[in-house]
């Protein structure tokens, strides 16, 4: 029998409900080929339309529960104004009917349009009013920087809510990784790492210990990079303020998943993280995911998988029940 999995932080599912869509610009669905065109994109990984095909997953896999999120393709950071409020209306939505039609198998994440930081900060106070304090959010793919003050509002928001925001990488900008796939194997690390220094060296995370962050991909570039971090923290760098935490103590209050595919990697994340706050993540359905976890994680010390699967999802969801 397949060990239990107590919670996934990384499944995608994608909202299709033609009664809202059809109203919304830039979006079609293809019911016969069961692909959606976002901006000109063809989305056509079917399982992310397909929420029974979740549900068999985790019933095969023994995962308890999933928190959805919506996959990237969907982030569309290039909307602003009332065309971005019209689209995260209508996922958002979406993955709250989504949950309500499988009751104890999903949660929303519901999404922060951060291109937006007047309507991330209208969205977060939306949901929390009606007490929800789960949130998915793009941790690339816009202009803005993470410690911009323009967030100031939302992580004040995210803040008092003690709410759980769990990042994901977006489009990388560097045309260099157009080839091999790289946007993806390193573009996505890359981003990850990005941000998260932004939120550490920003103050962002010293000044809201409320938040639980939480990044994909087992924290992507940042673990090899936390020493260097440190070290310019340490010899007072240009632009690094110094009167606060270090690097190295700030990053332990960040959670990852276990997308790291090396379980050298994953032990560097936990020295990184702390051993608590490294959590299991699938990424369903995409390939580059944990998508047989039994198989995948099969020769990880089973202490450590024992860890991610059960003990620090556990504690994870009894701080952020709704």
């Amino acid at each position: 029998m397949n060990e239990r999995i107590s919670l996934d932080v990384h499944a995608h599912l994608a909202p299709i409900f033609l009664d809202a869509l059809t109203k919304i610009k830039g979006v079609s669905w293809n019911a016969a080929d069961r692909v959606l065109t976002v901006d000109g994109h063809e989305v056509g990984m079917k399982p992310l339309f397909d929420p029974e095909a979740l549900v068999a997953w985790m019933e095969k896999n023994g995962v308890e529960m999933a928190w959805i999120s919506i996959p990237p393709p969907l982030y569309r950071p290039e909307l602003l104004n009332e065309d971005a409020r019209d689209w995260v209306l209508y996922v958002n939505a979406g993955l709250q009917r989504i949950s309500q039609n499988h009751p104890g198998h999903f949660s929303p994440l519901f999404h922060l349009p951060l291109q937006s930081p007047q309507l991330a900060l209208e969205v977060a106070q939306h949901w929390i009013a009606k007490g929800h304090r789960r949130f998915g959010a793009p941790s690339g793919g816009c202009d803005l920087v993470l410690s911009d003050p323009a967030y100031a509002p939302l992580w004040q928001a995210l803040d008092g809510a003690k709410a759980f925001v769990f990042f994901h990488p977006g489009e990388c900008a560097d045309g260099r990784l157009k080839a091999f796939y790289l946007s993806n194997l390193v573009g996505n690390p890359y981003e990850s790492a990005v941000a998260m220094s932004h939120l550490v060296l920003g103050g962002v995370i010293e000044r809201h210990p409320g938040i639980r962050f939480c990044f994909a991909h087992g924290g992507g570039a940042l673990p090899i990079l936390a020493g260097r971090l440190e070290r310019g923290f340490d010899t007072k760098r240009p632009g690094i303020a110094t009167g606060g935490k270090s690097p190295k103590e700030l990053l332990r209050h960040i959670c990852v998943d276990c997308i790291m595919h090396d379980e050298a990697a994953l032990e560097l994340a936990e020295s990184v993280f702390s051993p608590s706050n490294v959590i299991f993540g699938s990424d369903w359905p995409f390939p580059m995911g944990v998508v047989e976890p039994h198989d995948q994680m099969k020769n990880i010390d089973q202490n450590r998988r024992q860890r991610i699967f059960c003990d620090n999802p556990d504690r994870l969801k009894k701080e952020h029940q709704q």
